[in-house]
């Protein structure tokens, strides 16, 4: 059956079946399995296709990977590249993209969780621990400079009081659940109230 005249037809995969589908069932294993622990044939159970339907999408399990790393790698740097756009001092650049990088996680759970778990065995997980380190820098000079401005504490250390910041973000993969309870816009706020207030410099008391 051919479609009206001067339109041009549309390459359609197997009903249900692409490449973003073969991406989230590929974290979700990642993340139950192990990356190691998943193979080729798991995913293809999982989807209920053959390998080399899989081979049409991807070159293998590592592309699926990087794919994977990437979506939540780019998502954080897509925030880094909005702190341009913000007007005020250091500190309201770092809120900003404390804030944002919450929204991330929040919308690329399972990418960002699969993120955090790479531990560098291969060039694709040495190549995202690079990205990772490249981003924590800038999180890092953030926080030197909102301190270095006066509006961050001055008796925390600010590499410290980076790790640790990223840190409880971080550690936001271990229990939230975006279906219901706290949306991601409050959980940007609580993150940012637990953090900014414990940070800032106190005025004097009244």
């Amino acid at each position: 059956m051919t479609g009206a005249p001067g339109t041009r037809a549309v390459r359609r995969g197997r009903p249900g079946y692409d490449l973003e589908t073969l991406l989230a069932v590929a974290v979700e294993e990642f993340n139950r399995r192990g990356y190691d622990g998943t193979s080729m044939e798991d995913l293809s159970r999982k989807l209920g296709i053959t390998k080399s339907a899989i081979y049409h999408h991807v070159s293998g399990k590592q592309e699926l990977l990087r794919l994977a790393v990437n979506r939540a790698l780019d998502g954080l740097f897509a925030e880094v590249d909005k702190l341009g756009a913000v007007s005020g001092r250091a500190v309201d650049r770092l809120e900003h993209l404390v804030r944002g990088s919450v929204a991330v996680l929040a919308e690329q759970l399972p990418f960002v969780t699969l993120l955090l778990r790479v531990r560098g065995n291969t060039q694709v997980e040495r190549d995202a621990l690079d990205r990772r380190r490249e981003f924590d820098h800038i999180v890092g000079d953030l926080v030197a400079q909102a301190a270095a401005e006066g509006d961050l504490r001055a008796d925390i250390d600010p590499p410290t009081a980076a790790r640790l910041l990223f840190g409880m973000i971080n550690s936001l993969v271990e229990w939230y659940r975006p279906r219901g309870g706290t949306g991601a816009a409050d959980l940007a706020d609580i993150v940012a109230t637990v953090a900014f207030d414990g940070l800032r410099v106190r005025g004097p008391s009244k």
